[in-house]
């Protein structure tokens, strides 16, 4: 009688990641407080973790910021591969994690994972700041997604803001943590509302 064969063991995270994965939770807990607000001077720490935009190509991929809604704060990093500046690119909107309350965009952990998505993927990737809680209580986060893919979808803002090999027609959206709590809620949301050229998949 034949085993079965063994599960390959390439599904394990790598060791770095599981090691900040670990600490996720306890920082979590560190800058909250009982009553459920947050400790946004204790926070000021991880503006060292911030990464500035880069017009010139670093690993291939260039990046700039763009104002979706100065008056709440509504931005969000697009990241370009450079080596594919003459093919079709499909546009992955990326929501990051961090349970609604922390993190961004320039935080150097999601600027490296949305640099390597744009090159090794192949798609011009979109990642998006939404309005952090409890400062900003739900559905503002779902309502700021939305919005992004609205602003994506206005004729002005793609040529002005996306290089012009983007194809919106297929557009995808990924997130981690809280941000895939956002894509999921917001692909239902988009499923049912008529975009002009904008198809989510």
């Amino acid at each position: 009688m034949e085993s079965a064969p063994k599960a390959p063991n390439s599904l394990s995270l790598p060791w770095k990641l599981r090691i900040l994965l670990s600490l996720a939770g306890p920082a979590i807990d560190l800058v909250t407080r009982k009553d459920g607000t947050v400790n946004r001077c204790l926070l000021k720490v991880l503006d060292l973790l911030q990464v500035q935009p880069s017009s010139e190509p670093s690993n291939g991929v260039k990046t700039y910021d763009v104002v979706v809604d100065p008056t709440r704060k509504l931005w969000l990093r697009v990241f370009v591969p450079t080596q594919y500046a003459i093919e079709d690119l499909p546009v992955m909107v990326f929501f990051h994690g961090g349970g609604y309350i922390v993190l961004s965009p320039d935080f150097k952990l999601y600027d490296d994972v949305c640099r390597k998505f744009a090159k090794e993927l192949h798609v011009i990737v979109v990642s998006v700041d939404y309005r952090l809680a409890p400062e900003n209580r739900h559905p503002a986060q779902h309502d700021d997604a939305f919005d992004v893919l609205k602003f994506l979808d206005n004729e002005e803002n793609r040529s002005k803001w996306l290089p012009e090999n983007a194809n919106i027609s297929r557009c995808f959206m990924a997130g981690d943590s809280s941000g895939a709590h956002i894509t999921h809620y917001v692909g239902l949301r988009a499923s049912q509302f008529n975009f002009q050229q904008l198809q989510v998949r």
